[in-house]
C-alpha cells in the first residue's frame, strides 16, 4: 500500500527478504531507507478549522476517563483543511473510536453546521450495533457547540462530549486519523477541485477502513476490529505521558516510503548478488 509506515513496510517485505537470505532488523531497515532519501518530511500546513470563542454550551469531556470496552461506543470527531487550487476545502470525519473506523465523512467548501451533520449522517447510516446512545466527543468548535447541532445529535442518539482546552491528546484519535488520511492518502496535496477530492477521500476512507492495518488494532484492520472486538482499546494519551511517545510512534508511522517498495526490493537485490549476510 502506498505511503504506509515504515515499520509496517518492513513487516510487510521481512518474508521476502529471509527467503533472499537477507537478515536486517527494523533499525537498519530505516537507516537503508533514510540512506537512499526513502523517508518523507513531513510538510507543515497550519489552517485554523476550530473556531471556539463563541458563547454557547459547552458539555464536559466525558472520555477523558472512560474505559472504551466495545465499537459505537464513543464517536470522536474532527475538521480538517484540504488545499484545493483556486479554493478551500474542509473535510469532516466521525471515527469510532474503539475500532478506528471512519464510520462517516462529507467534504465541502465550507465549514457550515450542515457539514458536520452530513457526517454524522453518514455514520449513523453505517452503523453495525443498534446501541441506544453513543458519546459524541469532538473540540469545542462553534459547529460542534450551536443549538442547530447538538440538537441535531441529541434527536438521534448521541450524547455530546467536547474538550475542555487547547490540548490535541484530548481529541488525539481524530487527530491521529486525519493525519493518516493526509500524509498516507495524497489529501496533504493541492488537489484540483472538489470533485477530484471527493473521489479521492472515498477511496482513501475505503482503503484505510479495509486495507490498513493498526497497530493499537493487534495488526488488524479497523473494519475487521469493528466486526470481532476482540482487542483491548488502547488510549493514545496514555502512550504520550508513560514511556512510550506518541509524538515519536506518530514520527516513525508516517516517515514512509515515497518510491514504494519496488526500490527497496532493488537495493535487497543488490546485497543479494553480494552476497551479504546479516547485515
Amino acid at each position: 500500500m502506498p505511503k504506509c509506515g515504515g515499520r509496517k513496510l518492513h513487516i510487510d517485505i521481512k518474508e521476502n527478504m529471509i527467503k533472499q537470505n537477507v537478515h536486517m532488523g527494523r533499525d537498519r531497515f530505516f537507516k537503508l531507507l533514510r540512506e537512499n532519501h526513502l523517508l518523507i518530511a513531513k510538510t507543515k500546513r497550519f489552517h485554523i478549522t476550530t473556531n471556539s470563542n463563541h458563547f454557547f454550551h459547552t458539555s464536559a469531556n466525558l472520555v477523558k476517563d472512560l474505559e472504551i470496552t466495545h465499537a459505537e461506543q464513543v464517536w470522536v470527531n474532527d475538521i480538517t483543511y484540504i488545499q484545493l487550487q483556486s479554493q478551500h476545502a474542509y473535510l469532516a470525519l466521525t471515527t469510532d473510536a474503539y475500532s478506528k473506523k471512519i464510520m462517516g465523512w462529507k467534504i465541502d467548501t465550507n465549514m457550515r453546521v450542515d457539514l458536520i451533520k452530513d457526517a454524522l449522517t453518514m455514520a449513523i447510516t453505517n452503523r453495525t450495533y443498534k446501541h441506544k446512545n453513543i458519546i459524541y466527543h469532538s473540540d469545542r468548535g462553534i459547529q460542534y457547540c450551536c443549538p442547530d447541532f447538538t440538537n441535531f445529535a441529541k434527536k438521534r442518539g448521541m450524547i455530546t462530549s467536547t474538550t475542555q482546552n487547547s490540548d490535541p491528546y484530548e481529541n488525539a484519535i481524530a487527530e491521529r486519523i486525519n493525519g493518516i488520511l493526509k500524509y498516507e492518502f495524497g489529501l496533504i496535496k493541492t488537489i484540483p477541485n472538489l470533485e477530484i477530492a471527493t473521489k479521492m477521500v472515498k477511496q482513501a476512507v475505503d482503503t484505510y477502513n479495509n486495507r490498513r492495518i493498526h497497530y493499537s488494532l493487534d495488526m488488524n484492520t479497523p473494519a475487521f476490529a469493528h466486526i470481532n472486538q476482540t482487542h483491548k482499546y488502547k488510549s493514545y494519551k496514555k502512550n504520550y505521558y508513560g514511556k512510550n511517545n506518541l509524538h515519536l510512534n506518530h514520527q516513525v508511522e508516517t516517515e514512509t516510503s515515497s518510491a514504494g517498495e519496488q526500490l527497496v526490493r532493488d537495493t535487497l537485490d543488490e546485497r543479494q548478488k553480494c552476497k551479504v549476510n546479516g547485515l
